[in-house]
């Protein structure tokens, strides 16, 4: 008898532990930072962007400093990159939802493993992007957070994976940071914008809360 209450209440635990998860983050989503009214003129424009899950920053070439953009492949007829960040096996092998795995999916949630940043290339402004306007020293600081989210090599140049793509216009480069549960690739998106004096949320794992922002 006290071997089955035992399970019990360790099958209770183990139910608590993800709803408990949940929970918090949400609230903890939908708490938002940087609220207040500041002296700079939003003058420059980026945009956010979700696949339904996924969330990431995007910056005309333009708004690039030269630090940041040093390394990073992209052509004349390019005119904004996308930045993500995420776990790299999980990265390297789900191009689309239809090759994920329950293994993969777990190994990217439970398993404190290595990062990578994933970098797109558009010619044109995407209709789904979410509009962010910000001041000029807001994009710096931006582009100092994603400076430097990049591993660089001896010589101090970002490490490129060769021919890890998923298309011709994307490329994948080694980041700092691991992966958990509580530090996802949509908290990295939050971080940047907190630490750039943007509004974001106190923290989250989810995409909407930050896009919802700037709706």
């Amino acid at each position: 008898m006290k071997c089955l209450k035992k399970l019990v209440k360790g099958v209770l635990w183990l139910l608590l532990l993800p709803f408990s998860y949940i929970i918090i983050s949400l609230l903890l989503t939908f708490i938002t930072v940087n609220n207040s009214h500041q002296t700079e003129i939003d003058t420059e424009t980026i945009y956010l962007s979700t696949n339904g899950v996924h969330l990431n920053i995007i910056l005309p070439i333009t708004q690039i400093d030269k630090p940041l953009l040093k390394d990073i492949k992209y052509d004349n007829g390019d005119s904004y990159l996308s930045f993500g960040w995420g776990e790299e096996n999980f990265y390297i092998n789900t191009p689309n939802w239809s090759d994920l795995t329950l293994k993969n999916a777990l190994k990217a949630l439970f398993i404190k493993s290595s990062t990578l940043i994933h970098i797109s290339r558009y010619g044109t402004k995407q209709s789904d992007w979410t509009e962010v306007k910000l001041s000029n020293i807001q994009l710096k600081q931006l582009n100092r957070y994603l400076r430097n989210s990049f591993k660089t090599d001896g010589s101090g140049h970002k490490i490129i994976l060769p021919n890890q793509g998923y298309t011709p216009s994307d490329d994948f480069y080694k980041a700092h940071g691991n992966y958990t549960i509580f530090n996802t690739c949509n908290t990295w998106v939050n971080t940047g914008f907190k630490e750039s004096g943007l509004k974001a949320c106190l923290w989250t794992p989810f995409d909407f809360g930050l896009i919802n922002t700037y709706k």
